[in-house]
Order: structure tokens, then C-alpha cells, then sequence
């Protein structure tokens, strides 16, 4: 720790994050898209309406340059593991890395095999052969999101492994329960519906913009409301699977729902704050109001948490300083208790390379009664266990505000297509239109509540960002920073133009 360089932590974290930001750009567009492509191609197959054809094309055109370009970040973003944050691939490399191999052996070619078939493949493989292969690909880029989702879950609740402490790496020993950890699938579920969601108003909005330029009429009409009936359908599912993901947190990262909620006393039947303004001089320790403004539910986050309108939500003053009537314990003693297991792996290293056997199974066996809180050895202070509560707070709120939106929008859509209203309704179709960016930005938010809400933790109270860094100088890290982000933000700019440019072409001449 004494070594630790706190610019080589920021700027580590800094560029993981802008690459991860930059990736999720992308991906969630492939996840969705991809099925409705699957749906569209196979209405063509069962009608053989040459039509279906053409409109399979456009989209699928639409989806391969997001995928060509969302392929390059998520390669890059693979490699820093090993680059930025090796201390953390050596400790937890064999369950981290397993999933991930998965994902590249199973999912990943799968889906760039049947992929060159489904975009190269028309008129030269069957009708039937052509279809299933967009299901496979369909199928193959959500299994990859699966796996790297099943890895990240295991970052927030980490199941089914065992410390060594003579090789100070966390081994697997039940690959089961790390794959159906209820964090991982939770997260999984949440994730790729948000990702159709996400595709479904990407092609609400593109199907707007031809209905205001009166332009193909009857493919936007047709397209807008398949997304529609599709996004309905995913939204809705998408509230029951964020639901568990709150249920998840409540359980395995308490820290993390006080942060989203902005709960800093807790309570029972606690309410959900709607809409909020944080009041910037709130602590933990002080007795400032928690908010300048705000709208609650009665009973809403302890029915969110723990699904009872009784139950007691710890807030963040509890989780630091303790509770004994609610048995938490404070953060100060657990970064007692980690310190002494700290101390104790130390001793047994020194005694194990001396060959004192006594002395190393004396210090292993008071490592092993502190183990538990190992993580918390490596914190300063008892208040690092708090996240960066506005950002979590608000980007958990605008997250699920948008969520709602889009759920409204797809009903009235839906309501204005049967009843033959939806061109007349430009003003609607411009809101329709402009519900894309807010896509994106729901997208990116609910990622920063994830990770933004699990700090100090790389591993949940196992492993602090601060010790997963590699040993590199911060100036290298800050350079590649900045490489990466003119590179990233030039091949976001390319992909618009492409995307644009092909829009503009229409359906016609795809």
C-alpha cells in the first residue's frame, strides 16, 4: 500500500471505464437488433413477401456496421486486464477468466461464423439455411453477453471459490454455483432486455424519421410496429428483472442501494424517493437534511429490497458506524479484522519461505479466523467503503425515469398505429425520434450504477480497486487515455456517418 500510486489508480480506472462506456455504445444495439432481425427474416420465410426481404436487409445492413465497430472497443477493453490491472488477473484470473474463455470458444465464433453466412449468405444458401443462421447469430451474441455478464456478477457477489493463500489467488471450486449465482443471472436478464429495448426505439426512431420525410411509408409503419410490440413486451420484462437486480443488491451489496437511494439514516418500511434533489452538505455524521427536494413512495424501497413493506433498509450511517440491533457490523472493525488477516498472510509467507512450520500454521490459522474481511485490510479509512453517492443516486434515477418513458411510448405508438393516426402525429414522431439518445443514456447510466455503486470494490469486499492495478507509470496510462479516447470517439463518429448515410439511402437500394 505504501507504493500505491493514487494518479496510477485514477487514470487506470478512468480508461477502463471510457472503454467500457465507449463499448456499451454498441452492444446493447447488436443484442437487440439481432432479433428483430431473426423476426423480420422470419416473416419473409413464412409469407415469402419479397417486401419482408428488403426490410430484413435494411436492418441487417444497420447491424452489421455496429457490429463491425462495437467488436474492435470490446477486444481492446479484453486486453486491459491484462495491461492496466494485472494484480487483479493474477488473484482472481482462474474465475474471471473461465467465463471469458467460454464466451470466446462457444459464443463468439458462433456468432461470427453464422454471421458471414447471415450477411454474404443470401441467394446462396437455402431460405431455411439463411434463417436459422440469424437465429445462431442471434442466440450466439446474447450467450456472449451471458458469460462476460456471468464474470461480472461474480465481481459483485463473488461465490463458489476458496482463498490460497500460497499462491494468493482465488481458486474455482463450484463452477455451478458461479454460473447460476442469482447476481449473475439477474444481471444477465436485466442487461439484455435493456439492450432490446434499446433496439427496439432504434428503430422507432429511424422509422420516424422516414414518416416525417414521407418517405417509405409502408416499411417504416410495418417496422414501427414490430419495435413497438417488441419493445412493450422486453420493457415490461425488463421492470420485473430490474426489480431482482435492486432485490440482489438489498441483499449482497447493501452499500450500493443506500447510494442509489440516497438513504443515508435507515428505516423501516422505507420509502422510494420518485424524484429527488441531494443536498450537497449531507454526510453520514452530520445532521443535514438528506434532501433539498423530493417526491416519495411509502414503503417503496423496503418492498423493492426486500419485497415487505416492513422491512428494515440499513442506510449509509448504519453500514459505516454498525448497528448492532439490526446485527451489522461497523466498517471500522471490519477493517480491523482485515488488517489482522492481512498481517497473518504476511507472516505465514515469511514463515513458509523460512521453514518454521509451526509458526506458518500459527499465522494461517489466524489468517483463516479473518479472512472474511481480507478486503477491508487494504482500506484507509472506515468512510472509503462509501460510493460516490450523487453519481449513483442520480444516474439509478434517470435510469429508471427513461425506463418508464419508453414503456409509455411504445404503448401510444402502438395505440396510434391501429387506430391510423401515427403520420398525423408529427409531434409525437419527433419525441419518437429524439427517445434514441435517451436510450443510450439509460444504457450508460444503469452500467455506472453497477460499478460507480460497488466502489472501493473491484471484487465485492474482497479485492479494492486500489490493488488490482498493474505496476506501470501513471504518464503511460494517462497516454493511452487519451490514444484511445480520440480513436474511440473517431470510430463513434464513423459509425454515425455510416449509419446515417445508409438511412438516407432508405430500404430501396440496400
Amino acid at each position: 500500500m505504501e507504493h500505491l500510486d493514487p494518479s496510477l489508480v485514477d487514470w487506470s480506472r478512468a480508461q477502463f471505464a471510457l472503454t467500457a462506456l465507449y463499448h456499451w455504445i454498441f452492444v446493447p444495439l447488436t443484442l437487440g437488433l439481432t432479433f428483430l432481425v431473426a423476426i423480420m427474416e422470419t416473416i419473409y420465410v413464412k409469407t415469402g413477401d419479397i417486401w419482408w426481404k428488403k426490410t430484413t436487409k435494411f436492418w441487417m445492413t444497420l447491424l452489421a456496421i455496429n457490429f463491425a465497430i462495437g467488436l474492435a472497443t470490446g477486444i481492446i477493453m479484453e486486453f486491459e486486464f491484462g495491461t492496466n490491472w494485472s494484480n487483479y488477473s493474477w488473484i482472481v484470473g482462474d474465475i474471471f477468466g473461465a467465463p471469458l474463455a467460454i464466451e470466446g470458444l462457444m459464443a463468439f465464433f458462433m456468432e461470427s461464423t453464422f454471421f458471414a453466412i447471415m450477411f454474404f449468405g443470401w441467394d446462396k444458401v437455402s431460405k431455411k439455411t439463411h434463417l436459422i443462421s440469424t437465429w445462431l447469430v442471434a442466440i450466439g451474441s446474447n450467450l456472449s453477453a451471458l458469460w462476460i455478464l456471468v464474470a461480472n456478477g461474480w465481481m459483485q457477489h463473488p461465490v463458489g471459490m476458496h482463498f490460497n493463500p500460497d499462491t494468493a489467488r482465488n481458486e474455482m471450486v463450484n463452477f455451478w454455483e458461479i454460473l447460476f449465482n442469482p447476481n449473475a443471472y439477474s444481471k444477465f436478464l436485466h442487461t439484455i432486455s435493456s439492450g432490446y429495448v434499446l433496439a427496439a426505439l432504434f428503430i422507432i426512431s429511424v422509422s420516424s424519421w422516414y414518416l416525417l420525410k414521407g418517405r417509405n411509408i409502408q416499411f417504416a409503419k410495418r417496422s414501427i410496429m414490430i419495435a413497438a410490440s417488441f419493445g412493450l413486451i422486453v420493457s415490461i420484462f425488463n421492470l420485473t428483472t430490474g426489480d431482482d437486480s435492486a432485490r440482489q443488491a438489498a441483499l449482497n451489496q447493501p452499500m450500493k442501494l443506500a447510494a442509489m437511494e440516497g438513504l443515508y439514516d435507515g428505516k423501516s418500511s422505507a420509502p422510494i424517493v420518485a424524484f429527488g434533489i441531494l443536498n450537497p452538505k449531507k454526510n453520514y455524521l452530520n445532521d443535514e437534511k438528506e434532501f433539498l427536494f423530493k417526491i416519495e413512495i411509502p414503503d417503496g424501497l423496503s418492498l423493492l429490497g426486500f419485497h415487505s413493506i416492513d422491512a428494515y433498509v440499513p442506510g449509509i450511517k448504519q453500514l459505516v458506524l454498525g448497528d448492532k440491533e439490526h446485527n451489522i457490523t461497523s466498517a471500522a472493525q471490519k477493517l480491523s479484522i482485515g488488517k489482522k488477516a492481512v498481517t497473518a498472510l504476511t507472516n505465514y509467507k515469511i514463515a513458509k519461505k523460512e521453514g518454521d512450520t509451526l509458526q506458518a500454521q500459527s499465522a494461517l490459522n489466524i489468517f483463516e479466523e479473518n479472512a472474511k474481511y481480507l478486503g477491508y485490510g487494504y482500506l484507509e479509512k472506515p468512510e472509503d467503503v462509501i460510493p460516490n453517492v450523487p453519481i449513483t443516486f442520480y444516474a439509478f434515477h434517470t435510469m429508471v425515469t427513461f425506463g418508464f418513458w419508453f414503456i409509455t411510448l411504445f404503448i401510444i405508438i402502438l395505440y396510434l398505429a391501429m387506430t391510423n393516426e401515427l403520420e398525423q402525429k408529427r409531434w409525437f414522431l419527433k419525441a419518437a425520434l429524439w427517445s434514441l439518445p435517451l436510450g443510450y443514456i439509460a444504457q450508460e447510466a444503469g452500467w455506472i450504477v453497477a460499478e460507480v455503486g460497488r466502489q472501493p470494490w473491484a471484487i465485492q469486499d474482497m479485492l479494492p480497486v486500489g490493488m488490482a492495478t498493474s505496476q506501470l507509470s501513471s504518464t503511460s496510462v494517462m497516454f493511452t487515455f487519451w490514444m484511445f479516447a480520440i480513436l474511440f470517439t473517431a470510430l463513434l463518429i464513423a459509425e454515425v456517418k455510416i449509419m446515417i448515410t445508409q438511412i438516407k439511402i432508405g430500404p430501396e437500394e440496400v
